[in-house]
């Protein structure tokens, strides 16, 4: 995974560091389990992006309803009612409509461990890689995904973030999603970048493809550059 990790930075120029989602019925064994529950799951996704490989167990993700959710853990009572609530509340300030959370994407098998690495340091082919970068670099790696028939005929998704995960690993495809306010909060994502989670499975075909993309876009530049002069 280092090397696809060197292909993107030489391809797309300076990137953050990818993340490496697994996801896992037994612990992992050699691993260290975070050290505290983090107010949100995506809050996992900037430890990971900064350099820590870890892994989660269900409970350190309930400080999180929606995220929980989305992730296939099993909500007791208690979860249950700060998830009525957290709707309750974002319908009601006009956040999101209640006919939409049925169609929120969610995890079929049940929440039991997560592992969380950079790219880089991935030792095994992950379920879900998640890609951060600016609209011209997101820009070419749809354009890759295009070219190879593996992007999502989802929409870009926005609210919850944490719901690309899932919708990514149900599509089997690449899938864009421009974040949320409370996923741009908790991992510090610029205004001016976004999300592309891809499957682990089809990364290392995406990338292939992108280098002949970036190839293509800037001869395509120099052609449209000519026409302007």
């Amino acid at each position: 995974m280092d090397t696809i990790r060197g292909l993107l930075e030489e391809l797309l120029g300076p990137v953050a560091e990818p993340v490496a989602v697994t996801f896992r019925d037994q612990a992992p064994e050699g691993m260290e389990r975070v050290g505290a529950a983090a107010p949100a799951g995506c809050a996992y996704w900037k430890l990971a992006a900064e350099g820590s490989a870890f892994y989660t167990a269900a409970e350190d993700h309930m400080q999180c309803s929606i995220g929980a959710y989305t992730h296939g853990a099993e909500l007791g009572p208690t979860a249950q009612g700060e998830l009525a609530g957290m709707i309750e509340k974002m319908v009601g300030i006009q956040y999101i409509k209640m006919e939409e959370v049925a169609g929120i994407p969610r995890r079929g098998q049940p929440l039991r461990f997560v592992v969380y690495t950079p790219l880089s340091a991935a030792a095994s082919e992950p379920d879900v890689v998640l890609l951060r970068g600016n609209p011209r670099q997101m820009m070419l790696l749809t354009e890759a995904a295009n070219a190879r028939g593996l992007m999502s005929p989802l929409a870009v998704m926005g609210r919850p973030a944490c719901a690309v995960i899932p919708a990514t690993i149900e599509s089997g495809r690449a899938t864009a999603s421009l974040g949320c306010i409370g996923n741009r909060t908790y991992t510090g994502l610029p205004d001016g970048e976004f999300y592309l989670a891809v499957p682990g499975k089809v990364l290392a075909g995406m990338v292939e493809a992108l280098q002949a993309i970036v190839a293509a876009n800037r001869e395509l530049q120099q052609y449209h550059q000519g026409r302007c002069a």
